[in-house]
Protein backbone atom coordinates (compact mmCIF):
# COMPACT_ATOMS: atom_id res chain seq x y z
CA UNK A 1 0.00 0.00 0.00
CA UNK A 2 1.29 3.44 -0.92
CA UNK A 3 0.99 5.81 2.00
CA UNK A 4 -1.00 8.89 0.98
CA UNK A 5 -1.53 11.69 3.47
CA UNK A 6 -3.28 15.00 2.99
CA UNK A 7 -3.23 18.49 4.39
CA UNK A 8 -6.58 20.18 3.88
CA UNK A 9 -6.66 23.85 4.97
CA UNK A 10 -9.49 26.30 4.31
CA UNK A 11 -8.60 29.59 2.53
CA UNK A 12 -10.52 31.77 4.97
CA UNK A 13 -7.74 33.71 6.70
CA UNK A 14 -4.10 33.81 7.68
CA UNK A 15 -2.19 30.53 7.93
CA UNK A 16 -2.43 29.14 11.48
CA UNK A 17 0.72 27.91 13.22
CA UNK A 18 -1.23 24.82 14.31
CA UNK A 19 -1.97 24.12 10.66
CA UNK A 20 1.71 24.54 9.84
CA UNK A 21 2.58 21.92 12.45
CA UNK A 22 0.04 19.47 10.99
CA UNK A 23 1.40 20.08 7.50
CA UNK A 24 4.96 19.34 8.65
CA UNK A 25 3.92 16.17 10.47
CA UNK A 26 2.08 14.90 7.39
CA UNK A 27 5.01 15.90 5.18
CA UNK A 28 7.59 14.06 7.27
CA UNK A 29 5.44 10.95 7.64
CA UNK A 30 4.93 10.73 3.89
CA UNK A 31 8.67 11.11 3.24
CA UNK A 32 9.54 8.50 5.85
CA UNK A 33 7.13 6.00 4.31
CA UNK A 34 8.05 6.72 0.71
CA UNK A 35 4.53 8.04 0.29
CA UNK A 36 2.69 11.02 -1.17
CA UNK A 37 1.72 14.34 0.41
CA UNK A 38 -1.52 15.73 -1.03
CA UNK A 39 -2.59 19.35 -0.65
CA UNK A 40 -6.34 19.85 -0.78
CA UNK A 41 -7.80 23.33 -0.39
CA UNK A 42 -11.24 23.08 1.20
CA UNK A 43 -12.80 26.04 -0.57
CA UNK A 44 -16.51 25.32 -0.30
CA UNK A 45 -17.19 28.26 2.06
CA UNK A 46 -17.77 30.66 -0.81
CA UNK A 47 -18.67 33.59 1.43
CA UNK A 48 -15.30 33.56 3.21
CA UNK A 49 -12.89 32.13 0.64
CA UNK A 50 -10.55 34.51 -1.15
CA UNK A 51 -7.89 33.76 -3.80
CA UNK A 52 -5.28 35.63 -1.76
CA UNK A 53 -5.85 33.27 1.16
CA UNK A 54 -5.15 30.31 -1.13
CA UNK A 55 -1.94 31.96 -2.30
CA UNK A 56 -1.13 32.62 1.35
CA UNK A 57 -1.40 28.88 2.08
CA UNK A 58 0.92 28.01 -0.80
CA UNK A 59 3.43 30.72 0.18
CA UNK A 60 3.40 29.67 3.83
CA UNK A 61 4.06 26.06 2.89
CA UNK A 62 6.89 27.20 0.61
CA UNK A 63 8.41 29.11 3.53
CA UNK A 64 8.49 26.11 5.90
CA UNK A 65 10.01 23.88 3.24
CA UNK A 66 6.96 22.21 1.67
CA UNK A 67 7.54 23.75 -1.72
CA UNK A 68 5.29 23.86 -4.74
CA UNK A 69 6.02 21.03 -7.13
CA UNK A 70 7.14 18.67 -4.37
CA UNK A 71 3.62 17.45 -3.53
CA UNK A 72 0.42 16.40 -5.27
CA UNK A 73 -2.02 19.23 -5.78
CA UNK A 74 -3.30 21.67 -4.86
CA UNK A 75 -6.72 20.17 -5.42
CA UNK A 76 -9.87 22.10 -4.60
CA UNK A 77 -12.77 20.59 -2.69
CA UNK A 78 -15.30 22.52 -4.77
CA UNK A 79 -14.27 20.49 -7.83
CA UNK A 80 -15.76 17.39 -6.17
CA UNK A 81 -19.24 18.82 -5.57
CA UNK A 82 -20.93 16.30 -7.90
CA UNK A 83 -19.27 13.36 -6.12
CA UNK A 84 -20.35 14.76 -2.75
CA UNK A 85 -23.97 14.88 -3.90
CA UNK A 86 -23.71 11.42 -5.44
CA UNK A 87 -22.47 9.98 -2.15
CA UNK A 88 -25.38 11.58 -0.28
CA UNK A 89 -27.84 10.09 -2.78
CA UNK A 90 -26.18 6.68 -2.49
CA UNK A 91 -26.51 6.68 1.29
CA UNK A 92 -30.18 7.63 0.95
CA UNK A 93 -30.74 4.87 -1.59
CA UNK A 94 -29.08 2.33 0.70
CA UNK A 95 -31.39 3.30 3.54
CA UNK A 96 -28.46 4.66 5.53
CA UNK A 97 -29.82 8.22 5.47
CA UNK A 98 -33.24 9.86 5.70
CA UNK A 99 -34.75 13.30 5.25
CA UNK A 100 -35.75 15.49 8.14
CA UNK A 101 -37.35 18.94 8.33
CA UNK A 102 -36.93 19.47 12.06
CA UNK A 103 -35.72 22.83 13.29
CA UNK A 104 -33.53 23.24 16.35
CA UNK A 105 -36.51 24.84 18.11
CA UNK A 106 -38.70 21.81 17.38
CA UNK A 107 -36.08 19.40 18.73
CA UNK A 108 -35.69 21.51 21.86
CA UNK A 109 -39.45 21.60 22.36
CA UNK A 110 -39.66 17.80 22.16
CA UNK A 111 -36.64 17.05 24.35
CA UNK A 112 -37.06 19.92 26.79
CA UNK A 113 -33.32 20.63 26.63
CA UNK A 114 -31.21 22.97 24.56
CA UNK A 115 -28.22 20.70 25.07
CA UNK A 116 -29.61 17.37 23.90
CA UNK A 117 -28.86 16.33 20.35
CA UNK A 118 -31.24 15.25 17.64
CA UNK A 119 -33.81 12.72 18.88
CA UNK A 120 -34.34 10.67 15.70
CA UNK A 121 -37.88 11.97 15.24
CA UNK A 122 -37.98 11.47 11.45
CA UNK A 123 -36.17 8.13 11.32
CA UNK A 124 -39.27 6.24 10.26
CA UNK A 125 -41.40 9.04 8.77
CA UNK A 126 -40.32 8.17 5.20
CA UNK A 127 -40.00 11.80 4.13
CA UNK A 128 -38.72 12.27 0.62
CA UNK A 129 -36.38 14.98 -0.58
CA UNK A 130 -37.79 18.48 -0.58
CA UNK A 131 -37.02 22.11 0.02
CA UNK A 132 -35.74 22.73 3.53
CA UNK A 133 -35.32 19.01 4.27
CA UNK A 134 -31.87 18.03 5.51
CA UNK A 135 -30.46 14.56 4.93
CA UNK A 136 -29.39 12.76 8.11
CA UNK A 137 -27.17 9.71 8.43
CA UNK A 138 -28.80 6.85 10.32
CA UNK A 139 -26.29 5.78 12.97
CA UNK A 140 -26.37 2.21 14.33
CA UNK A 141 -28.52 1.64 17.42
CA UNK A 142 -26.14 -0.90 18.93
CA UNK A 143 -22.49 -1.79 19.07
CA UNK A 144 -19.38 0.34 19.10
CA UNK A 145 -17.23 2.21 16.64
CA UNK A 146 -13.54 1.62 17.30
CA UNK A 147 -11.12 4.18 15.90
CA UNK A 148 -7.63 2.80 15.30
CA UNK A 149 -5.36 5.75 16.09
CA UNK A 150 -1.57 5.65 15.82
CA UNK A 151 -1.26 8.08 18.73
CA UNK A 152 -4.29 7.39 20.93
CA UNK A 153 -4.63 3.64 20.60
CA UNK A 154 -8.21 2.56 20.01
CA UNK A 155 -10.73 5.14 21.24
CA UNK A 156 -14.13 3.47 21.40
CA UNK A 157 -17.49 5.18 20.90
CA UNK A 158 -20.90 3.70 21.72
CA UNK A 159 -23.03 3.97 18.61
CA UNK A 160 -26.21 4.66 20.58
CA UNK A 161 -24.64 7.90 21.81
CA UNK A 162 -23.88 9.18 18.30
CA UNK A 163 -26.85 11.20 17.06
CA UNK A 164 -28.17 10.93 13.52
CA UNK A 165 -26.08 13.71 12.04
CA UNK A 166 -26.73 15.88 9.00
CA UNK A 167 -24.78 15.00 5.84
CA UNK A 168 -26.59 17.35 3.42
CA UNK A 169 -28.30 20.66 4.11
CA UNK A 170 -31.81 21.68 3.23
CA UNK A 171 -30.59 23.08 -0.11
CA UNK A 172 -28.99 19.75 -0.98
CA UNK A 173 -25.37 20.82 -0.43
CA UNK A 174 -23.31 18.23 1.48
CA UNK A 175 -21.78 19.27 4.81
CA UNK A 176 -18.11 19.09 5.76
CA UNK A 177 -18.27 15.63 7.35
CA UNK A 178 -19.43 13.96 4.14
CA UNK A 179 -17.42 16.11 1.74
CA UNK A 180 -14.26 15.43 3.70
CA UNK A 181 -14.83 11.66 3.56
CA UNK A 182 -15.61 11.65 -0.14
CA UNK A 183 -12.55 13.76 -0.94
CA UNK A 184 -10.33 11.36 1.00
CA UNK A 185 -11.84 8.44 -0.90
CA UNK A 186 -11.31 10.08 -4.27
CA UNK A 187 -7.69 10.88 -3.40
CA UNK A 188 -7.11 7.42 -1.89
CA UNK A 189 -5.88 8.84 1.40
CA UNK A 190 -4.47 6.07 3.56
CA UNK A 191 -3.59 8.03 6.71
CA UNK A 192 -5.34 11.05 8.20
CA UNK A 193 -3.04 12.99 10.52
CA UNK A 194 -4.77 15.94 12.15
CA UNK A 195 -5.39 17.76 15.44
CA UNK A 196 -7.27 16.06 18.26
CA UNK A 197 -10.09 18.62 18.03
CA UNK A 198 -11.34 16.53 15.10
CA UNK A 199 -11.44 13.31 17.14
CA UNK A 200 -15.15 13.66 18.12
CA UNK A 201 -16.03 13.71 14.41
CA UNK A 202 -13.93 10.66 13.62
CA UNK A 203 -16.48 7.94 14.57
CA UNK A 204 -19.06 9.70 12.39
CA UNK A 205 -16.66 9.84 9.47
CA UNK A 206 -15.62 6.25 9.99
CA UNK A 207 -19.27 5.19 9.88
CA UNK A 208 -19.60 7.07 6.57
CA UNK A 209 -16.56 5.30 5.11
CA UNK A 210 -17.99 1.93 6.09
CA UNK A 211 -21.49 2.76 4.83
CA UNK A 212 -20.02 3.75 1.46
CA UNK A 213 -18.23 0.41 1.29
CA UNK A 214 -14.66 1.65 1.64
CA UNK A 215 -12.10 0.76 4.30
CA UNK A 216 -11.43 3.76 6.59
CA UNK A 217 -7.95 5.30 6.72
CA UNK A 218 -5.53 4.97 9.59
CA UNK A 219 -6.11 7.86 11.98
CA UNK A 220 -3.60 9.88 14.00
CA UNK A 221 -4.82 12.74 16.17
CA UNK A 222 -2.01 14.98 17.42
CA UNK A 223 -2.43 17.12 20.55
CA UNK A 224 -4.16 20.47 20.27
CA UNK A 225 -1.94 23.57 20.46
CA UNK A 226 -2.73 25.87 23.41
CA UNK A 227 -1.67 29.25 24.82
CA UNK A 228 -0.14 30.01 28.24
CA UNK A 229 -3.61 29.73 29.82
CA UNK A 230 -3.97 26.28 28.28
CA UNK A 231 -6.70 27.54 25.96
CA UNK A 232 -6.79 26.36 22.38
CA UNK A 233 -4.96 28.87 20.18
CA UNK A 234 -7.54 31.22 18.66
CA UNK A 235 -7.23 33.55 15.67
CA UNK A 236 -9.39 36.06 17.52
CA UNK A 237 -7.37 36.04 20.73
CA UNK A 238 -3.83 34.80 20.08
CA UNK A 239 -0.96 35.55 17.74
CA UNK A 240 -1.29 32.56 15.43
CA UNK A 241 -0.64 33.77 11.87
CA UNK A 242 2.49 32.18 10.42
CA UNK A 243 2.83 35.15 8.06
CA UNK A 244 3.05 37.53 11.03
CA UNK A 245 5.93 35.57 12.53
CA UNK A 246 7.68 35.53 9.16
CA UNK A 247 7.36 39.30 8.72
CA UNK A 248 8.51 39.92 12.29
CA UNK A 249 11.71 38.12 11.44
CA UNK A 250 11.45 34.54 12.60
CA UNK A 251 13.58 32.23 10.47
CA UNK A 252 11.86 29.38 8.69
CA UNK A 253 14.41 26.90 10.05
CA UNK A 254 13.74 28.00 13.62
CA UNK A 255 9.98 28.00 13.17
CA UNK A 256 9.72 24.52 11.74
CA UNK A 257 12.14 23.11 14.33
CA UNK A 258 10.01 24.64 17.09
CA UNK A 259 6.70 23.53 15.57
CA UNK A 260 7.88 19.93 15.48
CA UNK A 261 8.53 20.09 19.23
CA UNK A 262 4.85 20.74 19.94
CA UNK A 263 4.00 17.29 21.22
CA UNK A 264 7.24 15.49 20.32
CA UNK A 265 10.96 15.65 21.09
CA UNK A 266 14.11 14.30 19.41
CA UNK A 267 16.38 11.86 21.21
CA UNK A 268 18.71 13.04 23.95
CA UNK A 269 18.56 16.20 25.99
CA UNK A 270 18.29 18.54 23.02
CA UNK A 271 15.71 20.56 21.16
CA UNK A 272 17.59 22.54 18.51
CA UNK A 273 18.59 19.92 15.96
CA UNK A 274 19.18 19.80 12.21
CA UNK A 275 16.09 19.19 10.11
CA UNK A 276 17.64 15.94 8.88
CA UNK A 277 17.54 14.64 12.47
CA UNK A 278 13.87 15.53 12.81
CA UNK A 279 13.05 13.81 9.52
CA UNK A 280 14.93 10.73 10.65
CA UNK A 281 13.72 10.49 14.25
CA UNK A 282 10.11 11.71 14.20
CA UNK A 283 7.59 8.99 15.01
CA UNK A 284 3.84 9.52 15.15
CA UNK A 285 3.62 6.79 17.77
CA UNK A 286 5.84 8.85 20.08
CA UNK A 287 3.74 12.02 19.94
CA UNK A 288 2.58 13.09 23.41
CA UNK A 289 -1.14 13.04 24.20
CA UNK A 290 -1.09 16.21 26.31
CA UNK A 291 -1.96 19.63 24.84
CA UNK A 292 1.08 21.34 23.35
CA UNK A 293 1.94 24.80 24.73
CA UNK A 294 2.92 27.31 22.05
CA UNK A 295 5.45 29.34 24.02
CA UNK A 296 6.34 32.47 22.06
CA UNK A 297 9.15 33.33 24.49
CA UNK A 298 10.74 29.95 23.84
CA UNK A 299 10.28 30.36 20.10
CA UNK A 300 11.96 33.76 20.32
CA UNK A 301 14.93 32.23 22.14
CA UNK A 302 15.08 29.49 19.50
CA UNK A 303 15.12 32.09 16.78
CA UNK A 304 17.94 34.01 18.44
CA UNK A 305 20.03 30.84 18.51
CA UNK A 306 19.34 30.24 14.82
CA UNK A 307 20.28 33.84 13.98
CA UNK A 308 23.58 33.54 15.84
CA UNK A 309 24.34 30.30 13.99
CA UNK A 310 24.31 32.12 10.63
CA UNK A 311 27.56 33.21 9.07
CA UNK A 312 27.95 37.00 8.96
CA UNK A 313 27.43 36.89 5.20
CA UNK A 314 24.22 34.88 5.64
CA UNK A 315 23.08 37.26 8.34
CA UNK A 316 23.63 40.31 6.13
CA UNK A 317 21.67 38.67 3.30
CA UNK A 318 18.86 37.66 5.67
CA UNK A 319 18.56 41.24 6.94
CA UNK A 320 17.82 42.71 3.53
CA UNK A 321 13.97 42.65 3.62
CA UNK A 322 13.99 44.72 6.84
CA UNK A 323 16.65 47.10 5.51
CA UNK A 324 14.62 47.91 2.40
CA UNK A 325 10.99 46.96 3.13
CA UNK A 326 8.71 44.65 1.14
CA UNK A 327 5.02 44.34 0.32
CA UNK A 328 4.39 43.08 3.86
CA UNK A 329 7.36 44.51 5.81
CA UNK A 330 7.35 48.25 6.55
CA UNK A 331 10.25 50.24 5.08
CA UNK A 332 12.94 51.44 7.52
CA UNK A 333 12.95 55.08 8.70
CA UNK A 334 15.84 56.09 6.44
CA UNK A 335 15.71 56.90 2.73
CA UNK A 336 17.23 54.31 0.36
CA UNK A 337 20.09 56.63 -0.64
CA UNK A 338 20.99 57.14 3.03
CA UNK A 339 21.81 53.47 3.55
CA UNK A 340 25.53 52.63 3.54
CA UNK A 341 26.17 48.90 2.93
CA UNK A 342 29.77 49.22 4.12
CA UNK A 343 28.70 50.79 7.42
CA UNK A 344 26.11 48.09 7.91
CA UNK A 345 28.64 45.35 7.18
CA UNK A 346 30.97 46.92 9.77
CA UNK A 347 28.40 46.48 12.57
CA UNK A 348 26.56 43.37 11.32
CA UNK A 349 28.44 40.90 13.51
CA UNK A 350 27.79 43.07 16.57
CA UNK A 351 24.08 43.29 15.80
CA UNK A 352 23.81 39.57 15.09
CA UNK A 353 24.55 38.69 18.71
CA UNK A 354 21.94 41.14 20.06
CA UNK A 355 18.73 40.46 18.20
CA UNK A 356 16.21 37.65 18.58
CA UNK A 357 14.05 38.46 15.53
CA UNK A 358 15.23 40.01 12.31
CA UNK A 359 12.99 43.08 12.57
CA UNK A 360 15.06 44.20 15.56
CA UNK A 361 17.92 44.99 13.21
CA UNK A 362 16.31 48.32 12.28
CA UNK A 363 16.31 50.02 15.72
CA UNK A 364 19.81 48.70 16.29
CA UNK A 365 21.33 50.39 13.23
CA UNK A 366 19.00 53.24 12.25
CA UNK A 367 21.27 55.84 13.93
CA UNK A 368 23.89 55.12 11.24
CA UNK A 369 21.65 56.04 8.33
CA UNK A 370 19.64 59.00 9.61
CA UNK A 371 20.68 62.65 9.58
CA UNK A 372 19.81 62.79 13.26
CA UNK A 373 18.91 59.96 15.67
CA UNK A 374 15.34 59.08 16.59
CA UNK A 375 15.30 60.14 20.23
CA UNK A 376 13.48 57.92 22.70
CA UNK A 377 12.09 60.64 24.96
CA UNK A 378 11.77 58.28 27.93
CA UNK A 379 15.44 57.35 27.54
CA UNK A 380 16.36 61.04 27.26
CA UNK A 381 14.47 61.95 30.45
CA UNK A 382 16.04 59.05 32.33
CA UNK A 383 19.58 59.83 31.22
CA UNK A 384 19.93 63.58 30.74
CA UNK A 385 19.89 64.64 34.38
CA UNK A 386 21.91 67.08 36.46
CA UNK A 387 25.53 67.10 35.37
CA UNK A 388 24.85 65.72 31.89
CA UNK A 389 25.46 69.08 30.20
CA UNK A 390 28.93 69.43 31.74
CA UNK A 391 29.73 65.82 30.93
CA UNK A 392 28.77 66.30 27.26
CA UNK A 393 30.86 69.47 27.11
CA UNK A 394 33.87 67.54 28.39
CA UNK A 395 33.23 64.60 26.03
CA UNK A 396 32.94 66.92 23.03
CA UNK A 397 36.23 68.64 23.88
CA UNK A 398 38.05 65.37 24.53
CA UNK A 399 36.74 63.64 21.39
CA UNK A 400 37.47 66.68 19.25
CA UNK A 401 41.10 66.57 20.37
CA UNK A 402 41.63 62.91 19.47
CA UNK A 403 44.23 62.25 16.82
CA UNK A 404 42.95 58.74 16.07
CA UNK A 405 39.21 58.04 15.78
CA UNK A 406 39.03 54.42 16.78
CA UNK A 407 37.41 52.19 19.36
CA UNK A 408 40.12 52.03 22.04
CA UNK A 409 41.08 55.74 22.03
CA UNK A 410 37.38 56.66 22.23
CA UNK A 411 36.84 54.33 25.17
CA UNK A 412 39.97 55.46 27.03
CA UNK A 413 39.12 59.11 26.52
CA UNK A 414 35.55 58.78 27.83
CA UNK A 415 36.79 56.75 30.81
CA UNK A 416 39.09 59.65 31.70
CA UNK A 417 36.22 62.15 31.36
CA UNK A 418 34.16 60.06 33.77
CA UNK A 419 37.00 59.45 36.21
CA UNK A 420 37.54 63.18 36.56
CA UNK A 421 33.93 63.39 37.80
CA UNK A 422 34.01 60.28 39.95
CA UNK A 423 31.89 58.29 37.47
CA UNK A 424 32.33 54.75 36.21
CA UNK A 425 32.22 54.17 32.46
CA UNK A 426 28.62 52.91 32.48
CA UNK A 427 27.35 56.16 33.98
CA UNK A 428 29.60 58.25 31.77
CA UNK A 429 28.66 56.70 28.46
CA UNK A 430 24.86 56.69 28.98
CA UNK A 431 24.30 60.38 28.03
CA UNK A 432 26.70 59.99 25.10
CA UNK A 433 24.84 56.92 23.84
CA UNK A 434 21.44 58.63 24.00
CA UNK A 435 22.81 61.75 22.30
CA UNK A 436 24.33 59.74 19.46
CA UNK A 437 21.92 56.80 18.98
CA UNK A 438 18.72 58.08 20.63
CA UNK A 439 18.47 55.06 22.95
CA UNK A 440 19.93 53.67 26.15
CA UNK A 441 20.55 50.21 24.67
CA UNK A 442 22.00 49.07 21.39
CA UNK A 443 25.26 48.12 19.77
CA UNK A 444 28.55 48.58 21.65
CA UNK A 445 29.02 52.34 21.94
CA UNK A 446 32.61 52.83 20.91
CA UNK A 447 32.41 50.54 17.88
CA UNK A 448 29.28 52.50 16.91
CA UNK A 449 31.07 55.83 17.23
CA UNK A 450 33.94 54.51 15.13
CA UNK A 451 31.61 53.58 12.26
CA UNK A 452 29.51 56.76 12.62
CA UNK A 453 32.64 58.87 12.28
CA UNK A 454 34.10 61.93 13.98
CA UNK A 455 32.03 64.66 12.31
CA UNK A 456 28.63 63.03 12.75
CA UNK A 457 29.37 61.98 16.32
CA UNK A 458 30.46 65.45 17.38
CA UNK A 459 27.52 67.04 15.58
CA UNK A 460 25.09 64.84 17.52
CA UNK A 461 26.79 65.51 20.83
CA UNK A 462 26.60 69.27 20.17
CA UNK A 463 22.97 68.96 19.10
CA UNK A 464 22.13 67.16 22.35
CA UNK A 465 24.03 69.74 24.35
CA UNK A 466 21.85 72.50 22.89
CA UNK A 467 18.75 70.77 24.27
CA UNK A 468 20.14 70.88 27.81
CA UNK A 469 20.05 73.94 30.08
Amino acid sequence: MTVRVRFAPSPTGMFHVGGARSALQNWIYARQQGGVFVLRVEDTDAARNKPEWTEGILSALDWIGIERGSYEGPYFQSANADQHRAAAEKLYGLGRAYYCDCTREAVQARTGSQYQGYDGYHRDKNLGPGEGRALRFRTPDEGETVVVDLIRGEPTFENRLIEDFVIARGDGSPVFLLANVVDDMIMEISHVIRAEEHLPNTPKQQLLWEALGVKPPVWAHVPVVVNEKRQKLSKRRDKVALEAYKDEGYLASAMRNYLMLLGWAPSGDREIVPWSVIESEFRLEEVNLSPAFFDEKKLRAFNGDYIRALSVEEFIATCQPWLTGTDTIAPPPWQPDEFDPAAFAAVAALAQTRIAVMSEIVPNVDFLFLASPLIDEAAWAKTMKEGSAELLDAAIAAFDALETWDTEPLKTTLEQVGAERGLKLGKTQAPVRVAVTGRTVGLPLFESLTVLGRERTLARLRGARVRLP
